[in-house]
């Protein structure tokens, strides 16, 4: 994606992530932040359209893609639909809120990596779950 549609998506973000919480039922307010974020996107989308192609009308182009779904690649229609999908929205601002206040899974604590002497073809290349990981995992029984 361009540059400027990422820092668009990036500042909307920063705007309203704090709204944000990772519970099954959803907040009043989630719903005016999905309407204002894919305006956001649709007009960034016809804008850029317009530019590249004269005559572009957006409402067309609708009428389009709907009738011409199985014509399109799936990862094209995938990704365009996701703009306009609530769960995806919802899941990309709990992913942006957890990386700012780094709340995420990190994993790396449990790796460790040695030099095992053999060729880089072995199929283990040095890596091993900690032992001594002061994380616990579904299955340990300390």
């Amino acid at each position: 994606m361009e540059e400027k549609f990422q820092s668009m998506q990036h500042d909307f973000k920063e705007n309203y992530y704090q709204h944000f919480t990772d519970e099954e039922e959803n907040k009043l307010i989630y719903m005016d932040i999905f309407k204002e974020y894919v305006a956001l996107v649709e007009n960034y989308i016809e804008e850029e359209l317009k530019k590249r192609i004269s005559g572009f009308s957006m409402e067309e182009f609708s009428k389009s893609l709907e009738s011409r779904h199985d014509q399109i690649g799936g990862d094209i229609l995938e990704m365009l639909m996701s703009f306009t999908d609530f769960m995806t929205f919802k899941e990309m601002f709990l992913e942006y809120r957890s990386e700012k206040e780094g709340t995420g899974m990190d994993f790396s604590d449990l790796l460790t990596i040695t030099s095992s002497g053999t060729s880089p073809a072995d199929e283990h290349q040095g890596m091993q779950v900690d032992p001594e990981s002061p994380r616990e995992g579904p299955s340990s029984s300390r």
